[in-house]
């Protein structure tokens, strides 16, 4: 079995099942087909069910699906998409019959993500056993009655540990793929993704996935200005007076509205955009890291480096490799010792 195409894509394989709603299916299409590096697609989308045929979706209209369940040991990435089915009375237990057996005969190593409600099925394959995972916010306390190892979290986007990911609602499934996008190619590939889709280029897990607000605030109390703000002067030090001065607000109505709008702090968010500033350069550059630094907003190679690893588990030398090789790093190391920098 081979997890790439005859041609060196990676393969990733969506598995359908009855009353499966044909937007999240199309997105792991759209995302991932239009991944390219040099014009060369990178990856091969299959989608399987149980039996190749008809399968009924949440609409008024079938698809015809082509590949059987043995596609999933011929994928490197395994994507469960959810069923209307799922919102059910759930039987709980563990998976039975032929998808018990596909889970089983997966590869070692083969990365397996959910998108919505498709949570259940990978709970139910035993993959979410001591793992944090999270599903659309309306099937949270199902998921986490039937299954009760499952360190179930409903209000984040998305969630990743080892080679199992989890998505909540359909929206969150966009944050999934281009996660996924940007963890193999980096975030240069999946924003030029994002771009051909419309969709913000990142974000991430961590943010809430559902915020209630009944009454639509007016355009004055949107913190949108001052966030555009931030991304242009991310170099530049910056106070959470200024940001809240960009929107005439006190501080602490400013606080209260960007925690409503992003669901994190105004703190989180200018890290995670400083991070994503970082990446960027070192996936695209062959700038120092101190000057990375300097760019991003962090200052010093040694906060980029205490941030990076926080975040990512890497050195900003270690992530430049994953994506410009050896050469680069050598750059990084030799500009760090003239300048009297830690490594």
């Amino acid at each position: 079995m081979t997890v790439f195409a005859d041609d060196g894509r990676h393969r990733v394989a969506v598995l359908v099942r009855a009353g499966l709603l044909p937007i999240e299916v199309g997105i792991v299409h759209r995302l991932f087909g239009q991944a390219r590096a040099g014009g060369r697609p990178l990856y091969e989308v299959l989608t399987c069910a149980l039996e190749p045929g008809v399968v009924r979706t949440d609409a008024d209209f079938s698809v015809n699906v082509e590949h059987g369940l043995g596609a999933l040991a011929e994928a490197g990435t395994v994507i469960v998409a959810s069923s209307d089915e799922d919102y059910g009375p759930q039987p709980g237990g563990p998976l039975r019959g032929p998808l018990a057996d596909a889970f089983d005969a997966l590869p070692p190593g083969t990365r397996v993500a959910s998108i919505c409600s498709g949570a259940f099925v990978l709970a139910a394959a035993g993959l979410l056993d001591g793992r944090p995972a999270t599903t659309h916010w309306q099937s949270a306390d199902d998921l986490r009655t039937l299954y009760p190892r499952v360190r179930v979290d409903p209000n984040v986007l998305y969630t990743e540990s080892g080679n199992v990911l989890t998505s909540a609602g359909v929206a969150s499934g966009i944050d999934l793929c281009l996660h996924m996008i940007r963890r193999d190619h980096g975030a240069a590939v999946a924003n030029e993704v994002a771009r051909g889709t419309i969709v913000a280029p990142h974000r991430e897990g961590g943010q809430a996935q559902y915020i209630a607000r009944p009454v639509p605030e007016p355009a004055v109390s949107s913190t949108g200005a001052a966030r555009a703000w931030a991304l242009e002067n991310l170099h530049r030090p910056l106070t959470l007076r200024q940001l809240a001065a960009r929107e005439s607000m006190s501080v602490r109505t400013f606080t209260r509205r960007f925690r409503e709008e992003a669901g994190i702090s105004p703190g989180q968010w200018l890290t995670q955009q400083r991070i994503e500033r970082a990446r960027q350069l070192l996936e695209e550059t062959d700038l120092p890291i101190d000057r990375v630094a300097e760019d991003a907003g962090f200052g010093s190679a040694g906060s980029l480096r205490q941030h990076l690893q926080a975040a990512l588990g890497v050195s900003p030398s270690g992530y430049r490799y994953t994506f410009r090789g050896s050469r680069a790093v050598d750059q990084d190391h030799s500009s760090a010792a003239g300048a009297g920098l830690p490594r």
